[in-house]
Formats: C-alpha cells, sequence, structure tokens
C-alpha cells in the first residue's frame, strides 16, 4: 500500500498515512477530449472488475450552483473566481476524492487543479501564488495531459459543440471575436501547460490522432500502473 504525499501541507486537521485507492488524473485545454477518454476508461475499469468513481471540475454540492451562477451573471471578480474554485477543488478532495481513496476505488478526475492554475495565471495571477494555493492537494498516482494543437481543437469544436464565451478567454478579450480569442486564449492555456509538465512530472499523451488510438494510449499506462 503506497504512502500518502501532497504538494504542500495538505489537510494539517485530517492526516492521511495510506490510500488504497489510485488517483487518475486526465488533463488538458478546453476541446481535448477528456470527458470522452474520462467515459472510456470507467467503462474499461469497471468491465476490469474495478470500483471506478469520477469528478471534475464545479462537481461540489457546496460549490456548484454558485460557481454556474457567477458564470451566468458574469459578476465576480478574478480573485474572487480563483478562491471559488479552490473551495470547489478542496471540498470534492476531502469529501469525495479521499474517501474513495480509502475504499479502494480508482477515482478518475476530469481536470484536477492544474487547469485552474493555468486559467489563473492566463487571467494575470501570480503563478507561484497559484501554486502555492493547491498545497493541500494529493499527489495523483498518474496525471496525464492530453495534448492537441490549436488547429485540432478549432477543427473539434466547429463540428461538435461549438466555442462558447469562457473557453473563448472572451471574458478577459483575447481578442474581439470568438474564434481569434478562443485561439489565442488556447495557445497561453498550452503555454502553461507545457511549463507544468515537466514540473508535476505529467504524462504527456499525444491528442491529435483518434479517439481510439489515444484510449489504448491510456489504458496501456493504467495497466503498467495497476500491475505496478
Amino acid at each position: 500500500m503506497k504512502e500518502v504525499h501532497f504538494y504542500g501541507a495538505g489537510f494539517p486537521y485530517n492526516p492521511i498515512k495510506e490510500l488504497p485507492g489510485k488517483l487518475i488524473v486526465v488533463e488538458g485545454t478546453d476541446g481535448v477530449g477528456r470527458s470522452t477518454q474520462t467515459q472510456l476508461l470507467r467503462r474499461w475499469l469497471e468491465e476490469e472488475g474495478y470500483a471506478v468513481s469520477d469528478t471534475g471540475l464545479r462537481r461540489s454540492p457546496m460549490t456548484q450552483p454558485g460557481l454556474d451562477a457567477a458564470k451566468l451573471g458574469h459578476t465576480l471578480g478574478s480573485l474572487t473566481m480563483i478562491l471559488f474554485y479552490a473551495t470547489d477543488f478542496a471540498d470534492r478532495l476531502e469529501n469525495q476524492i479521499i474517501p474513495a481513496l480509502k475504499a479502494g476505488f480508482y477515482v478518475l478526475s476530469d481536470r484536477y487543479f492544474f487547469s485552474t492554475v493555468a486559467r489563473d495565471i492566463v487571467r494575470g495571477a501570480d503563478p507561484e501564488w497559484a501554486r502555492k494555493l493547491y498545497g493541500f492537494a494529493l499527489k495523483p498516482d498518474i496525471i496525464f495531459y492530453l495534448k492537441a494543437d490549436v488547429p485540432h481543437l478549432v477543427s473539434r469544436l466547429v463540428h461538435e459543440r461549438g466555442f462558447n464565451y469562457w473557453e473563448s478567454g472572451m471574458d478577459i478579450r483575447c481578442a474581439d471575436n470568438l474564434y481569434d480569442s478562443f485561439c489565442n486564449y488556447q495557445s497561453a492555456l498550452l503555454q502553461e501547460f507545457d511549463l507544468m509538465a515537466e514540473e508535476f512530472n505529467f504524462t504527456v499523451i499525444d491528442a491529435n490522432r483518434s479517439v481510439n488510438e489515444v484510449f489504448e494510449d491510456l489504458r496501456s499506462h493504467i495497466r503498467k500502473l495497476s500491475e505496478g
């Protein structure tokens, strides 16, 4: 049974020594296919006989209604939104992720705190401060970084759900139209993810490929993790 490590102090009031489950994070920019891969991985792991739990941004019952309302009204300042998302993550970590890991579940996280750090920095937050804010975060067993270039992201969104206000960075006006703002904003996010990839030991997955090719790559890595 592995030891438990945090990026900082963790939860000092709730010391944890061992967690039998495994925390698998799927990270990447908007439109890269994280949710699709998370669903495929969950189905496969359950077929393999594992108990699986999944989570993602804005899934905390305590904060989800407030975050959704804030995004609809665009009424909160940048610092307030940063702390709101950090609260969402802390609540999910303490009350969803850690209990599932204690019970031996494989926990699939569609994004972790890395996405929020990247977004915060692009919106002007100090990089060191943004990282230290998540010192309570548990270190995952593996972090997959699905990386696709901007032209591929654009092509997928054009043929699927289209562009939206937040994924295009329109709140910080990366350009005066959705398309150009999306390209500029996602390019900035990619730069931050690339910086974090080495720092946090991401497993980089080429997401310019087909869904099945990416899934087979992820599955191969998880098999090795399970055997280890």
